[in-house]
């Protein structure tokens, strides 16, 4: 069996999402609300972005987040191993 590396082409942030657009063609979206830091950031912040590791993650320079193509494939909250949802007190 060949395994086929997928890596981030490109990626985009909105006001609700962060999208990737993958090498092998696929389109993965993550809620925003998964990295504080992008949803504090201004649009131009989150437009500065360095696609790193040679498509396995993204840095953005202007708010210090880093996010990895594992992470939003697990489907769990971003930045970096830290979990950002916050649960209200029981």
């Amino acid at each position: 069996m060949v395994r086929t590396e997928v890596f981030i082409q490109d990626i985009r942030v909105t006001d609700d999402t962060i999208t990737a657009h993958l090498t092998d063609g696929r389109t993965i979206s993550v809620p925003l609300v998964w990295s504080w830091r992008l949803c504090k950031a201004t649009p131009e912040q989150r437009a500065n972005y360095e696609i790193i590791g040679d498509g396995e993650g993204v840095h953005w320079p202007d708010v210090d987040e880093d996010i990895m193509l594992k992470a939003c494939c697990a489907g769990s909250p971003l930045d970096g191993q830290r979990h950002l949802v916050q649960h209200p007190p029981v």
